[in-house]
């Protein structure tokens, strides 16, 4: 079976995907992509590119995969010559409709955000099928449609929602753990906190580093690891942080090297999550696949991904019960110690995923 996969914003979490489905897929597996910048303009204008690229193709595919990220309507006009008789899926990584955008940004300000969202929803409409990367994201993007489509003056099309509820379905995301497993090391000395993922408004900095503030101002010992990628405009929490957390910081910065990358999530212990939103989190799961403990917010999707038994040491209610389980690993190393959670992360590891894959994409056929 061939299977071509459109990603316009390939970089990070999306290029690992793709990346990762090619190398362990049993079908023979195709990217179309564009450099991952612009998010607003590859939504608007890549599928014009992506469009050209694909009708210059050499070859014909059983299955076009597209991602979040590219306008699948306006990709399907600009190639009908050619698409009209292949079967699409979408896979949603994340949505413009349920995303936490930054209350800085101009379009927020110019009240012109929806057009985002349309995207998302146009494109879900016209696919065969839809893969969501966990239960939490499926229902929150179907649930939030009918408030999307109603605050349009007419002909708002309701009964387009079941049409998409029918095609959707869970399809966790795959992942490259096992890789880790060359950079072991031993978890040792004070305790290490962790941060590993994008320096960016919707990862919500401002409360993790205001949680470590009230547990340093307790005179608590912790080590402070800041690693994932930091942009131009990252919050300015992070300078601030900077200066604040001096004495505790091990290691600030996006590392280069995925050796170093993944040795420091092998000698973190704790992993505090203040995420605005997150559909699956892929940092969270390689930081659990070092055996790190993960301390997680129930009001995302990390309640369907963590098993119960586990629920009441990982999962935390408020920003109160999330201080307590800080401080309480702080003062139990032996605990963290013991920790042996990495099962949880392991069954994403695309030995175990792939095969599903496979499955489930043959089954669109």
């Amino acid at each position: 079976m061939r299977i071509l996969i459109i990603e316009p914003f390939y970089t990070g979490s999306h290029k690992q995907w793709a990346d990762g489905y090619q190398k362990h897929s049993q079908h023979e597996i195709r990217i179309l992509s564009m450099k991952g910048q612009f998010w607003k303009w590859r939504m608007h204008g890549g599928a014009v590119t992506l469009a050209n690229q694909f009708n210059e193709m050499a070859w014909t595919p059983d299955l076009i995969i597209a991602t979040d990220m590219l306008d699948l309507t306006t990709f399907l006009s600009l190639t009908k010559k050619l698409s009209y008789k292949i079967p699409t899926a979408i896979y949603f990584h994340e949505n413009q409709l349920t995303y936490p955008w930054s209350p800085e940004d101009r379009d927020i300000q110019n009240k012109r955000d929806t057009h985002y969202g349309f995207i998302n929803y146009s494109s879900a409409l016209v696919a065969d099928k839809i893969f969501f990367n966990s239960k939490f994201h499926m229902n929150s993007f179907i649930n939030e449609l009918h408030p999307f489509l109603k605050q349009f003056p007419d002909h708002q099309e309701l009964d387009s929602i079941n049409i998409i509820r029918s095609r959707s379905e869970v399809l966790y995301l795959g992942m490259e753990l096992e890789r880790f497993d060359q950079y072991k090391v031993d978890k040792t000395g004070r305790p290490l906190i962790l941060w590993n993922h994008r320096w960016e408004y919707d990862k919500n900095p401002e409360l993790f580093f205001a949680i470590l503030k009230k547990v340093k101002d307790d005179e608590l010992d912790f080590g402070l690891v800041v690693l994932g990628e930091n942009f131009s405009q990252s919050p300015s929490i992070f300078d601030k942080a900077k200066e604040i957390f001096k004495d505790n910081i091990c290691h600030w910065g996006y590392s280069e090297s995925f050796s170093e990358y993944a040795e420091w999530l092998w000698k973190a212990n704790i992993l505090p999550v203040t995420s605005n939103q997150e559909f699956f989190g892929a940092s969270v799961m390689e930081a659990i696949y070092c055996n790190t403990w993960p301390i997680l917010p129930r009001r995302l999707t990390y309640p369907e991904l963590m098993p119960i038994d586990n629920q009441s040491d990982h999962i935390y209610e408020n920003e109160n019960d999330l201080y307590k389980k800080i401080v309480y690993l702080i003062n139990d190393q032996n605990e963290l110690k013991m920790t042996r959670i990495r099962s949880v992360a392991k069954q994403f590891d695309w030995s175990a995923m792939a095969p599903v894959y496979d499955k489930r994409f043959s089954e669109c056929i």
